[in-house]
């Protein structure tokens, strides 16, 4: 068993294509993990993370702030309490629509070139 605080786990920013994101690896391979990361999203106001398609799932599990998570079916309001399946090959964003940090977990398969 693994027990931590997220913060302890360093913050990265995230650059290409975001504005505003900092992303820790909260669970990851290094703490046993074998299918799943655990990772802890803070947008500040006004940014966003890049918009994108991939084959692997996301579950999200919004903790604080609000925004708009952009998918397939436009623009949807998400706040504290939110939880959002971005399936596989759906193009996807989220951006900080408040005056907060938006915070939030999302949950991925490990998939091939995972730098965790």
């Amino acid at each position: 068993m693994t027990i931590k605080h997220f913060r302890d786990v360093p913050a990265q920013e995230v650059e290409q294509g975001a504005k505003g994101v900092s992303i820790r690896w909260v669970i990851a391979r290094d703490d046993g993990a074998p299918n799943f990361a655990m990772r802890h999203f803070t947008i500040a106001p006004g940014g966003y993370t890049p918009h994108h398609a991939h084959a692997w799932e996301h579950e999200v599990y919004v903790l604080s702030g609000e925004g708009i998570a952009t998918g397939p079916d436009g623009d949807t309001p998400i706040g504290a309490g939110s939880v959002v399946f971005v399936a596989p090959e759906d193009e996807h964003h989220f951006s900080n629509a408040g005056e907060e940090p938006l915070v939030f977990l999302c949950l991925v398969p490990f998939y091939e070139g995972c730098p965790r």
